[in-house]
C-alpha cells in the first residue's frame, strides 16, 4: 500500500483529509494555492451537526476546532411579506452534545492548519496546480512534487478534476450571486441566539444571525442570471447594489448592510452535477473537486469532512490502492449526489418570480407541516453516521 500521499488544496476538505491520512499511518503533504493566511476568500460557513460527528471519527473535538463559531440551530424563514413561513431545526443538540455551528472560514481554516501542524504534517503555500500525471505535480512557480497517491481537493475549479478527466463537466451556475459580512455597529433586529433567520426578498434572499459579541453575521443571495465578471463592481458599488436589492423589503437588510463595514463579494454560485470520474489508480478527488453542492444546501463543509473520513478509513483498511479508491467511490457517491440535487432544489426557490414568489409563500406552510409530521425530513442529512 501506498504511504506518500500528495494532497493538492489547503482549504476545509484538503486539511482534513491530510489529518485522516495521517491518522490512518500515511505520509500526507498538503500544497495550497494561496499564500500563508491568506484565508479570508468568503465569509462564514456553517458546519452541520453530520460534519461535526465525523470530525469526532478522526478524534478531533468539534468544540476545540470550532471554538471561534457559535450554534445555529433553528433556521426561521420569512416570505415576502415579512411573515413567518417556517421554523425548522438545522441539527442540535444532540444527544452527545454536537449542535449545528457557523463559523468564520478564515477562523476554520486557521483551526484545522494549526492541528495539522501540532501534528508535523508539512503545508506549503503558493503551490497553485499547473500541470498533473499520475507520478508528478507541476506547481506555476516551477516546482515540482512526486507522490504514490495524489488527491484533489482543490474546490469547485478544481485543476486536479481537469487531470484526472479532461473531458469533466463544468461547474453549473446556479442563477444566484453571494454576499456576506458582519457588522459594526449595534442594529436592532437580531435574532434570539441560535437562530439564523432568512427571507425571501423581492429581488434577493437575505439570511442573518447575531454572534455573541454582539454583532450580526448575514448573507445575501441576488437572483442573477448571468455569473458576475472579475471586476465588475468595486466594493463601494457592490455595498451600494446590496442597498438597493433590498429596498422597499420589509426585513432589516439594508439596516445590517448598511451597519457593516464592507460587504463581501460577489461569489458566484455553482455545483457540479454528476462527475462521471472521481479517481484513477493514482489520483482521487475530495470535497467541491469531486461534488460541489450548492450553498443553500449548508452541506459543503460537511460533506467534505466525511469525504475525508472515509478515504482515510478507506485506504487505511484495504490492501491495496485501487480496492480503496473504489470503495470510497462506492461509499460516498450516492449521498453526495442526493445532497447535490437537494441543494439545487433548496436554492431555486429563492429564485422565484413574482407568481412564483406568491404560490411559494402561500403554499410553503402547509407543505413544511406535512414533511414535518413524521420527524425531521432532513434527517436522512443531519442524523448521518460513518461509524
Amino acid at each position: 500500500m501506498t504511504k506518500d500521499i500528495a494532497v493538492i488544496g489547503g482549504g476545509i476538505a484538503g486539511t482534513v483529509t491530510a489529518l485522516a491520512l495521517h491518522r490512518a499511518g500515511f505520509t500526507a503533504r498538503i500544497f495550497e494555492a494561496h499564500d500563508r493566511d491568506d484565508d479570508e476568500r468568503g465569509a462564514f460557513v456553517t458546519v452541520a451537526v453530520n460534519g461535526l460527528r465525523a470530525l469526532r471519527e478522526l478524534d478531533l473535538d468539534p468544540a476545540e476546532l470550532l471554538t471561534a463559531g457559535f450554534p445555529t440551530t433553528r433556521n426561521e424563514l420569512l416570505g415576502a411579506a415579512g411573515q413567518l413561513l417556517a421554523d425548522v431545526p438545522l441539527g442540535g443538540p444532540t444527544s452527545d452534545g454536537l449542535s449545528t455551528t457557523t463559523i468564520r472560514r478564515a477562523d476554520l481554516y486557521r483551526a484545522l492548519r494549526d492541528k495539522a501542524r501540532a501534528e508535523n504534517i508539512p503545508i506549503s503555500y503558493g503551490k497553485r496546480l499547473h500541470t498533473l500525471t499520475a507520478a508528478e505535480a507541476q506547481f506555476e512557480d516551477g516546482s515540482t512534487a512526486t507522490a504514490d497517491l495524489f488527491v484533489g481537493a482543490d474546490g469547485l475549479h478544481s485543476r486536479t478534476r481537469k487531470a484526472l478527466d479532461p473531458e469533466a463537466p463544468a461547474p453549473r451556475y446556479l442563477g444566484l450571486l453571494n454576499a456576506g459580512g458582519f457588522t459594526a455597529r449595534p442594529v436592532a433586529s437580531v435574532p434570539p441566539p441560535g437562530v439564523m433567520r432568512m427571507a425571501f426578498g423581492r429581488r434577493a434572499f437575505f439570511g442573518w444571525a447575531g454572534a455573541p459579541d454582539g454583532s450580526v453575521w448575514w448573507f445575501a443571495n441576488p437572483f442573477r442570471r448571468t455569473p458576475a465578471e472579475p471586476g465588475e463592481f468595486t466594493p463601494a458599488g457592490w455595498h451600494a447594489h446590496l442597498l438597493e436589492l433590498f429596498a422597499g423589503d420589509p426585513f432589516p437588510a439594508r439596516e445590517i448592510i448598511a451597519a457593516s463595514g464592507a460587504a463581501l463579494g460577489p461569489w458566484n454560485t455553482w455545483d457540479v452535477p454528476r462527475l462521471p470520474v472521481w479517481r484513477s489508480d493514482h489520483i482521487v478527488l475530495v470535497g467541491d473537486a469531486a461534488h460541489a453542492v450548492s450553498p443553500s444546501s449548508g452541506q459543503g463543509a460537511s460533506m467534505a469532512i466525511e469525504d475525508a473520513v472515509v478515504l482515510g478509513r478507506c485506504l487505511g483498511s484495504e490492501s491495496d490502492v485501487a480496492g480503496a479508491l473504489w470503495s470510497y467511490e462506492k461509499i460516498r457517491r450516492p449521498r453526495v449526489e442526493k445532497v447535490v440535487a437537494y441543494g439545487k432544489r433548496s436554492g431555486s426557490t429563492k429564485a422565484a418570480g413574482p407568481l412564483g414568489a406568491r404560490l411559494r409563500d402561500a403554499m410553503m406552510p402547509l407543505v413544511m407541516r406535512m414533511l414535518y409530521r413524521k420527524g425531521n425530513p432532513q434527517g436522512w442529512i443531519l442524523d448521518h453516521s460513518l461509524s
